[in-house]
């Protein structure tokens, strides 16, 4: 009987604190599911978040002001670009400084794929070499979304000038040393070497006078304040169609189909001169990859339209995609190039 009751005996003692009850049990599993369950949801809304990019208006910002051809070049892109992204494209011009004031404000944005730059050649490998303190570095503050187009540029003066060609015209100057002044869209841009290195081609002193852009140094060449001027051939073809300005020659190497009358410089009779410019996107620097690639592929697909590609040959420009990787590439080539051209040109922007 002392066994049985023994035995009782420990079956009637209450459990220990230390093993919990089977609700006890259930409770501390739910509890460490909870958080699984919510980390999951949320990279699942994140995920969703991201894929839904984008969810509101893209802005594209150009460093110049309205009417020139960055502006051009920008809205022939837009209207497609929002039919493929689902969201409108607004284009805010922050002129000065050579596309540098723009620039930076792009660098300082949120990297979030709502704030982009359309660069030229100038803003993205030219203004490195000319500016001693530019407050932004291309490839360190921007990532490469789409290089969109090549551009070479169409030597130009007023129609007021007598000359027909390009013989014509160095011939003229070289008579009148320093009487003839060139526009360009700004100090330090690519409409300011290309006729420095046109001048250190040819031997001709010619003077410099820049203007905020292109559109009011136009102007003055069709009013024949300034006698010359390098554009590109976008706007520098409209132009010459209208009989307001005199295409003389165009920088590329082969005849551009805007302008098929026009030689090029070397056909021209300046040996082994080409220059050619380029257009491209760019986010600012830490814009996620999925992002970057979204429009990277937005920018692709607008180009392979054939409508696009008719109208931007029919404007001047070379359509020439690049992607993010292939756009990257080609900046670290093409930026120690412009720090030669630079250099030899002797211009600085201190």
């Amino acid at each position: 009987m002392k066994n049985i009751d023994d035995s009782n005996s420990a079956r009637a003692l209450p459990r220990s604190s230390s093993t919990p009850s089977r609700p006890a049990r259930a409770i501390a599993a739910l509890a460490l599911a909870i958080p699984a369950v919510l980390g999951a949801l949320l990279a699942t809304t994140g995920t969703a978040v991201q894929a839904a990019f984008p969810d509101k208006p893209i802005k594209v910002v150009i460093g110049f002001p309205a009417g020139g051809p960055l502006d051009q070049h920008a809205r022939l892109l837009t209207d497609k670009l929002q039919a493929v992204l689902g969201q409108p494209l607004v284009i805010d011009y922050k002129p000065g400084a050579g596309g540098s004031v723009g620039a930076d404000s792009v660098a300082r944005s949120p990297a979030d794929g709502y704030t982009l730059m359309l660069a030229n050649t100038g803003v993205a490998v030219i203004n490195g070499a000319l500016y001693s303190k530019l407050p932004y570095d291309t490839l360190k503050d921007f990532v490469p979304i789409a290089r969109t187009a090549m551009q070479p540029l169409a030597l130009l003066v007023t129609p007021k000038l007598p000359v027909r060609n390009l013989q014509d015209f160095v011939s003229y100057a070289k008579a009148r040393p320093g009487q003839i002044n060139y526009g360009s869209a700004g100090n330090g841009g690519i409409s300011h070497l290309v006729p420095e290195m046109f001048k250190t081609a040819t031997g001709l002193f010619m003077v410099h006078i820049p203007y905020r852009g292109s559109a009011p140094a136009f102007t003055d060449l069709m009013g024949g304040q300034v006698q010359f001027m390098a554009e590109s051939i976008p706007q520098a073809a409209n132009y010459h169609k209208q009989g307001k300005v005199r295409a003389l020659a165009v920088t590329s190497a082969k005849r551009n189909p805007a302008l098929p009358d026009v030689p090029t410089v070397m056909e021209s009779g300046v040996k082994d001169f080409e220059v050619v410019g380029f257009y491209g996107f760019l986010a600012p620097a830490g814009t996620p990859p999925d992002v970057v690639t979204r429009l990277s592929d937005a920018f692709k697909q607008v180009l392979t339209s054939p409508e696009v590609r008719d109208r931007m040959v029919a404007q001047g420009a070379d359509p020439a995609f690049l992607d993010s990787g292939e756009f990257r590439r080609f900046l670290v080539n093409e930026t120690p190039r412009w720090n030669r051209a630079v250099k030899a040109s002797g211009a600085r922007m201190d």
